[in-house]
């Protein structure tokens, strides 16, 4: 299995393949939008809108897993994504990222980049970068701000 095997579905119910991302060097993230952490849509904005057009794809997946932090349905999410941190990277729908129902792809990535606490993820803002081949090279810890990640994607893209 790789990272090109899985698809999830965007927050408009469509599916996409991850297969549509060979090539390209891919930050996936657990958001959630009242989160304390939520300043971070910034920083990935940031670095979705200055590495797009390099080959930098960044994939949000909110969930609802931590202390409620995303209570809404699949529209509210990504409304208040667009609206209220001017989010145009991707957004899939609502997602467990631990658990007997944590999605396929965030079980893969678990079992690939495990945290300081075993395979968990801890808590909302976890990224996994992915290089252009679809190995998962690194995970970083949810207070890990985005743009302390820029010199590790500028390598993957350079590659």
């Amino acid at each position: 299995m790789s990272f090109y095997d899985f698809s999830a579905k965007l927050s408009d119910g469509s599916d996409v393949t991850m297969a549509q991302y060979k090539g390209q060097v891919v930050l996936v993230v657990n958001t959630a939008t009242k989160c304390g952490l939520a300043p971070q849509f910034d920083d990935l904005e940031a670095l979705h809108q200055k590495y797009a057009e390099e080959g930098l794809s960044v994939l949000g997946f909110p969930s609802n897993q931590f202390a409620n932090q995303e209570p809404g349905d699949n529209d509210q999410v990504a409304k208040v994504c667009r609206l209220d941190f001017g989010v145009t990277f991707t957004l899939f729908e609502k997602i467990d990222v631990n658990g007997e129902n944590a999605h396929p792809i965030y079980q893969y990535l678990k079992k690939e980049a495990k945290g300081t606490l075993g395979d968990a993820i801890k808590w909302n803002f976890t990224k996994f970068l992915i290089d252009r081949n679809g190995k998962v090279v690194k995970r970083y810890a949810p207070t890990v701000n985005p743009r302390d990640i820029e010199k590790d994607i500028l390598k993957l893209l350079k590659a």
